[in-house]
């Protein structure tokens, strides 16, 4: 997306900071990386909104986004997504012995990538 929308990206701690987003925030099962991450680089290109007219306005933004991502995939949450709960040892070894990543985490990524684009373009950002 910074490639997309010509953002600068000279922070090299810009892809670490969404290491805990894996598992639903630190395989807690709850809100999906792909999506805490789409937002998060929503607010990249939408920036600090001053008035209270602009932020409501971006906010709606990111709420289409995650409508999007929830109305494509079903649900938003991980432990939904995946169907496992995460924060069990056993239930981590079934994720990493499976194909889940391939069937719905990757997935993920690339329809929450796909849809921020999306909505930023036809919001005219």
């Amino acid at each position: 997306m910074c490639q997309e929308f010509k953002l600068e990206t000279d922070n090299p701690a810009i892809p670490d900071i969404a290491f805990g987003f894996a598992g639903g925030i630190g395989n807690s099962g709850a809100v999906c990386g792909a999506v805490v991450g789409g937002i998060m680089a929503l607010g990249l290109k939408l920036g600090k909104a001053d008035l209270l007219e602009d932020k409501l306005r971006d906010l709606a933004i990111a709420r289409e986004f995650r409508r999007r991502f929830e109305a494509e995939m079903g649900e938003i949450g991980c432990r939904e997504l995946t169907g496992l709960d995460l924060t069990q040892d056993d239930q981590i070894a079934q994720l990493v012995k499976s194909d889940i990543p391939q069937k719905v985490c990757f997935p993920a990524v690339s329809v929450a990538y796909r849809l921020a684009v999306e909505v930023l373009k036809e919001a005219g950002k």
